[in-house]
């Protein structure tokens, strides 16, 4: 064994030793990964003992040494400097390492895109000269005068987009510390994308929110009821049928939002399995209409089937039939007395349509985007009234789209609305 190909084993050895370290400490690999790269590379330009010679790599001994023929393999000789810049050019973190004057001697084309393009100088330049954000400053600033690690979340405008936008990032900075009599100090930075994250944790609060809300509103109406018949009503023969129907009502809310959000979670999680079959869809909607038409009779609301008799679409009867429901549903909830809902079928070449229509008083424009979020309602206060959960859309949202289906909306105040499910034809649908 060379002396080289020692001293590279060492030099092996001892990366994995300083990776495991650093893991411990930031509980994340790709963050010590990370780290250890760049570590490597400010270690290279800030002049401290590493080789960035190449190396030879030893050939490989023949599979069979006796009638099969010689195999010989070299691994081309790579300089260590290059292999370390195609590494940190490669990674998804943004990299940034400076020295004790708070320079920037290393940064990779992650770290360039995050701050703007950092065009070459003679001179490094100073961190303050890429960005003036105080709390990124703070953190290398720590690391340089108490060389002590540290953890914070940064926002920063990221302009690459062409408009830009604000992304959120986790940054952690460590100090990088001389590992040879006169040699210099400084400190690493490494940017962690976590925007996405950050949405989610977002959404998963406003849910908690909604929730609450939801669930505090038909508890609050319970609890004052009985507290009422408590305190003498239930005696009152006149009034205590009236108030027992109004805790059942608003038992039943809770019952229905309680499935609704079990539902909806099924779904997004991929538990829910769609099993699509021929499915006649005039039957469907006939037993869909006739479970609403009480209600819409309380309306005077017409309720209309123009589906075809012989028109058969490729779906699960029951997922689909709870997608109609849905969908009449609140074609009722938000029409006009006397007013109309529609069914109808039509079909392109690869693609269902089915069409539910009403006569209500329509969607601004600014509400149809965010129509199928969760717990999303254009009248908040009417909604609360008729009695609706807020999932119902999302909830035919999702059921399509486990049909590689879509679910769409058009509508324009004074106009009604029409909502679409399209789901592809059987040729076309996923098995």
């Amino acid at each position: 064994m060379s002396l080289r190909f020692l001293l590279v084993l060492i030099f092996v050895a001892a990366l994995l030793v300083l990776s495991a370290l650093l893991t411990l400490y930031f509980h994340n690999p790709v963050a010590a990964a990370s780290l250890v790269i760049a570590a490597m590379v400010g270690a290279a330009l800030a002049r401290l003992p590493f080789s960035a010679k190449t190396f030879d790599a030893p050939k490989s001994a023949p599979l069979n040494e006796s009638d099969t023929p010689t195999i010989k393999k070299e691994l081309p000789d790579v300089p260590a400097s290059a292999l370390l810049e195609a590494t940190m050019e490669s990674m998804r973190e943004g990299v940034l390492v400076v020295d004790g004057a708070m320079r920037i001697v290393a940064a990779n084309r992650t770290a360039h895109d995050i701050f703007g393009a950092v065009e070459e100088r003679q001179e490094p330049r100073r961190l303050s000269d890429l960005t003036r954000h105080p709390p990124v400053y703070a953190a290398f600033q720590t690391a340089l005068e108490a060389g002590e690690r540290s953890e914070t979340k940064v926002e920063i405008h990221v302009s690459t987009t062409g408009a830009g936008e604000r992304r959120v990032f986790d940054l952690r900075v460590a100090p990088l510390m001389p590992v040879a009599p006169g040699g210099k100090h400084g400190a690493i930075g490494v940017f962690f994308d976590i925007t996405r994250l950050e949405r989610l944790e977002r959404v998963r609060q406003e849910f908690l929110s909604n929730v609450s809300h939801e669930l505090r509103t038909p508890l609050t109406a319970i609890l004052t009821f009985v507290e009422t018949l408590e305190a003498g009503a239930v005696d009152d023969a006149e009034n205590n049928r009236r108030f027992l129907s109004v805790i059942r009502r608003n038992a039943a809310r809770m019952h229905n939002l309680i499935d609704d959000i079990l539902e909806l979670s099924a779904i997004e999680a991929g538990t829910v399995s769609v099993e699509p079959t021929c499915v006649r869809l005039q039957s469907l909607t006939n037993d869909c209409l006739t479970a609403l038409a009480a209600r819409a009779t309380e309306r005077r609301i017409e309720l209309r089937n123009e589906v075809d008799a012989n028109v058969y679409v490729y779906a699960d009867a029951r997922r689909l039939e709870q997608m109609l429901t849905n969908l009449v549903d609140n074609a009722i909830k938000f029409n006009c007395d006397q007013g109309a809902v529609t069914i109808r079928h039509e079909s392109t070449e690869a693609r269902d349509q089915i069409i539910i229509t009403d006569t209500g008083e329509g969607i601004a424009p600014e509400h149809l985007p965010r129509i199928f979020e969760r717990f999303y309602r254009v009248d908040r206060a009417r909604s609360r009234s008729l009695g609706g959960t807020g999932l119902g859309l999302a909830i035919v949202k999702h059921l399509a789209r486990a049909h590689n289906g879509e679910t769409t909306v058009r509508s324009a105040p004074g106009e009604g609305s029409t909502f679409t499910i399209e789901l592809p034809k059987k040729a076309t649908s996923a098995k």
